[in-house]
């Protein structure tokens, strides 16, 4: 008896060719809907399943292979101590066994981020699909299952192993656990933290990361159902590969830069996750300089990006100073010829789309943290200056640029500024006024006329007296400790301009 196969796809990439090689090895081909007609069209020979049921396609083609000639003929087993039972049993009901399924889902995905309307979206919800995938990886032992054109090739072998096909029962398992995930993140849309979560992971194509954060740690990189990110899609021009610490700072590096109008040239470094030189200028090039000369120590090895394209002047200007990945929207033809052949190892980025949800996720042993992404923005704030002194309209521009900063940096951290650019940074201490300490003497003689901004309140006033003595004239802070009082009044004595914005931005 020839063996059999069952082939229905959505994705039907090389699909013709697999048939026709299954039936010049002697295989009968059963097939469905769009599929059959691809293969009949093609000249393949094939069986429509409907007349192996003996029952037509209804309800618009819901219903199809739903039927016991489909399942019984997949699920039968075949090894030593069960297959006279089953084999005998299908021979009573006239079904004849299926020894191959070559099976994909409908385009749920792609379906919903095409804007489809609900009924639209529904309807490409597959249930015969899944229901086949399933029945053939548990029966894997006897029944080839490929989801994935890509294994095409295998089945075509004279054997297959059963570790092989083991192999593909769980891609299989994979594939439809991950349609299931898609769709049930589609319903849930509207809970943000639904009481049960299931995440669709996959492995980001092209890319192969030599390990994670240390050597003898094994790393890689997933994208989280359809989600596009604006690093996780870049377009990498030139360089080395991206590394597992790469992908990290890089994407804390344009979150930060993204913060800033659009109309001004912004420039940020980044350094083990946290901003280490950020600055505004009138151009891509004025806008680099200052934020590397906000602390040239810290930028050797950091990233950069930028909001602006990236021209010949402004890559010229990154000579002499070693850097890991650039970042920025555009880079121009001889901009990128220029670090191909000046800088071959930097890793050269033009950021990808964004289309992410709002919530984001951070990993425990056992389990994961869940929570709504921080979008707040300058502009969402009310700021209220709780002192005597009033900030000058210069001191309001460099104190909304140092809160998109402090934003962005690992508390506990205070951020010193002046004229739109970073002069002063302590980030990720364990207390607030180490982070003010090093803030000061991150900025040596440059605190004098200077702003500063916490991303948390000030349990004391010390962070006041030390900036004041330091030169700074302006203080941002969320407000909202007991001794706010104190601290309203250690400003008051000292000169100092306090604003409170109500909106507290840790980021651990």
């Amino acid at each position: 008896m020839a063996k059999r196969a069952l082939l229905s796809v959505s994705d039907k990439s090389g699909v013709v060719d697999f048939a026709r090689a299954l039936t010049n090895a002697g295989w009968e081909v059963l097939s469905t809907g769009g599929t059959l007609q691809a293969l009949h069209a093609a000249g393949v020979p094939a069986t429509s399943v409907a007349d192996v049921t003996g029952f037509p396609e209804i309800m618009d083609g819901r219903v199809k292979t739903l039927h016991p000639s489909i399942h019984g003929g997949i699920l039968a087993r075949r090894d030593e101590a069960n297959a006279g039972a089953h084999l005998a049993e299908l021979a009573q009901h006239d079904i004849q066994p299926i020894d191959l399924v070559c099976v994909n889902l409908y385009p749920f995905r792609e379906t919903v981020a095409g804007g489809a309307d609900h009924e639209t979206v529904i309807e490409n919800i597959d249930i015969g699909g899944p229901a086949m995938i399933r029945a053939a990886a548990k029966n894997h032992a006897s029944v080839l299952i490929l989801v994935d054109p890509a294994d095409y090739p295998l089945a075509l072998q004279d054997t297959v192993s059963i570790q092989d096909r083991q192999r593909l029962a769980a891609k299989a398992y994979a594939h439809t656990a991950a349609y299931d995930a898609a769709i049930a993140a589609h319903l849930t849309d509207a809970e943000a933290l639904p009481p049960a979560l299931t995440l669709e992971l996959t492995q980001l194509q092209g890319v192969s990361l030599r390990y994670g954060e240390n050597p003898h740690q094994p790393g890689t990189v997933y994208r989280i159902g359809n989600e596009r990110g604006p690093v996780l899609d870049a377009a990498v021009l030139s360089g080395k590969p991206m590394s597992f610490n790469n992908y990290g700072d890089t994407d804390a590096a344009w979150a930060l830069v993204q913060e800033f109008p659009a109309d001004v040239a912004a420039c940020v470094c980044v350094k083990h996750a946290n901003p280490c030189g950020v600055a505004l200028g009138a151009t891509a090039q004025e806008a680099w300089e200052r934020a590397r000369d906000a602390d040239t120590l810290s930028v050797f090895g950091g990233i950069v990006a930028l909001n602006r394209p990236v021209d010949l002047a402004t890559a010229q200007a990154m000579r002499g100073t070693f850097l890991e990945v650039l970042i920025a929207p555009e880079v121009s033809a001889d901009a990128l010829a220029w670090f191909q052949a000046k800088k071959p190892d930097l890793r050269v980025l033009t950021a990808g789309p964004s289309r992410f949800s709002g919530t984001e996720y951070r990993p425990l042993q056992g389990g994961l943290l869940a929570q709504a992404r921080d979008l707040r923005t300058w502009d969402d704030l009310c700021p209220e200056v709780v002192t005597e002194r009033q900030p000058t309209e210069q001191e309001w521009q460099d104190l909304a640029f140092a809160w998109r900063v402090t934003k962005h940096a690992r508390s506990n951290n205070v951020v010193l500024a002046r004229d739109g650019r970073t002069v002063g940074l302590g980030a990720g201490a364990v207390s607030r006024i180490w982070a003010a300490e090093r803030a000061v003497q991150n900025a040596a003689g440059n605190a004098q006329g200077a702003v500063m901004a916490s991303e948390a309140f000030f349990p004391y006033d010390d962070v006041v007296r030390l900036s004041a003595s330091a030169g700074v004239v302006a203080v941002l802070q969320p407000g909202g400790a007991k001794r706010d009082p104190e601290v309203i009044a250690a400003a008051n004595e000292l000169g100092v301009s306090m604003i409170f914005t109500g909106s507290r931005h840790f980021r651990h």
